[in-house]
């Protein structure tokens, strides 16, 4: 899922390397281009307008590609193998055409050194593993207590529970086998309903997003979304200062042999 005047460099930059090596593991890869004139029929693209309409319309671009369970990720992000390992084993598995599932992060562990971020923190009833409400904080901090080192969280000064689990856009959704996922036609249907409400009151600014459209759902008993946790760390560059840290966290995990030195080789 890229932007339609990026898909040249896009391709000699990476997507060409990762078709070569997807070539000999049957893999297949398709592209989808978010568009800002992609708006459901009857409406008119506000003027001045020159910002996509978020996560929720980009997932929508791929409607006519997929047909089967898939999994939704944020190219800029780090997410861990082990993630990738339980969200992969969800979707090989039979569920209801409403279930999602979503990589539940330790908020303690998604956090910058540099500033505050927005994450969607989860509510969820102690015991349970499925998620009653997600919730998009702002100006997260992340904080560290002077005399035993624990790391916390606060938010605009209301503090967090550092072990909360947060959303980083890492979601699987379920089909039928041979069906196109239902939730796709749900987006679709709440796409137009943003246009209605959303989009009206903030043209310029309004935002599709996959955590506040999940939420929807949730609140009104429309999903279910079953977290799956990994105590993996996740690494963004929010701030520039972050670059570092990012780059120095990819050579330990190197060091440690979790990835050899040439990451497309350790795609074969």
């Amino acid at each position: 899922m890229i932007r339609k005047d990026i898909e040249a460099d896009f391709k000699d930059r990476v997507g060409n390397r990762v078709e070569d090596i997807c070539k000999s593991l049957k893999v297949e890869i398709a592209y989808a281009f978010q568009e800002l004139s992609a708006i459901p029929k009857g409406y008119s693209l506000p003027t001045e307008r020159t910002k996509p309409w978020g996560t929720g319309q980009a997932v929508l671009a791929t409607k006519d590609l997929i047909h089967e369970p898939f999994a939704v990720i944020n190219a800029d992000d780090y997410y861990g193998k082990e993630a990738f390992r339980k969200i992969h084993d969800w979707l090989v598995q039979d569920h209801a055409d409403t279930a999602i599932a979503m990589a539940g992060f330790i908020l303690k562990n998604t956090l910058s050194d540099n500033g505050g971020v927005t994450r969607g923190v989860c509510k969820i009833k102690e015991g349970h593993t499925h998620i009653m409400d997600v919730v998009e904080t702002s100006n997260i901090i992340k904080t560290v207590d002077p005399v035993t080192g624990e790391i916390g969280a606060e938010a605009d000064g209301v503090k967090l529970n550092p072990e909360s689990y947060v959303s980083m856009n890492f979601w699987g959704f379920s089909a039928k086998e041979g069906c196109s996922p239902t939730y796709l036609d749900v987006l679709e249907a709440g796409f137009k309903d943003f246009f209605e409400n959303k989009v009206s009151e903030n043209p310029l600014k309004a935002e599709y997003l996959l955590p506040i459209h999940i939420g929807e759902l949730l609140r009104e008993g429309k999903c279910t979304v079953k977290v799956l946790e990994t105590r993996d760390t996740w690494f963004g560059v929010t701030y520039k200062e972050d670059k570092k840290i990012v780059v120095d966290s990819f050579k330990k995990l190197i060091a440690d042999g979790v990835y050899r030195e040439d990451l497309y080789e350790d795609l074969k």
